[in-house]
């Protein structure tokens, strides 16, 4: 009979048969007090570049636990190549933001700071943890990062040349978006992609303008 994982973990440590996963504290407490697991019990293993592993518990206690790992039970595939921008909003509002993304596979968070933006603060350490979970819970094979916020301008001033941006304008200036794609030939829609989306305000006169004119912008 295969062995179940209980629960699914992320880690940094390289994950190959047999090799041992240390964890600390808070994991140790998670396995033992909330999933009340014990030795010999199955967890699985994810680092964003190795696969899933299978692992064994092999001691756990308050403050500590090891786990040895069995086999590989699935191969690293590439997500989709799909970049998040977008303009931050309420706490709670921004945490389901990253919790969501992540659900649907974005290979990056990128929070900007527009105009009319009214959030000027973002914990990108709490956005970071909703992503790890995120990803532990939907049977993601990596993490998204989460990057610093940055301006508008200065995102668009470093933004790389391969790479289209489908921004979201709220005066529906560029049709419904299945519309805006359909005009794009096969070579342009396998383009790396980022979906721009603005503030509760909308983006100002100056920042549609920029974004009507730029190389790549949709």
């Amino acid at each position: 009979m295969t062995a179940k994982a209980r629960t699914r973990l992320f880690t940094e440590a390289p994950l190959s048969a047999n090799e041992t996963v240390d964890l600390g504290k808070d994991k140790a407490h998670f396995l033992k007090n909330v999933l009340r697991l014990s030795p010999g019990d199955h967890v699985a293993f994810f680092n964003g570049k190795d696969g899933e592993w299978l692992g064994r518990i092999d001691s756990l206690s308050k403050s500590a636990a090891t786990v040895v790992l069995v086999n590989c039970t699935r191969l690293q595939t590439p997500m989709p190549d799909v970049w998040l921008v977008f303009a931050p909003i309420k706490r709670a509002r921004i945490d389901f933001v990253a919790e969501k993304v992540t659900e649907l596979g974005v290979a990056q968070i990128r929070p900007v700071i527009t105009r009319r933006t009214v959030m000027s603060r973002v914990n990108t350490g709490r956005l970071e943890a909703n992503a790890l979970e995120a990803s532990e819970q939907c049977e993601r094979l990596d993490v998204p990062p989460v990057f610093e916020p940055q301006s508008l301008a200065t995102l668009l001033d470093q933004w790389p040349a391969d790479r289209r941006i489908l921004w979201c304008d709220e005066g529906a200036s560029g049709g419904p978006i299945a519309q805006a794609l359909a005009g794009l030939d096969d070579g342009e829609k396998s383009d790396p992609w980022a979906i721009l989306i603005g503030p509760e305000g909308g983006f100002d006169e100056d920042e549609r303008d920029r974004l009507i004119d730029f190389e790549g912008a949709l």
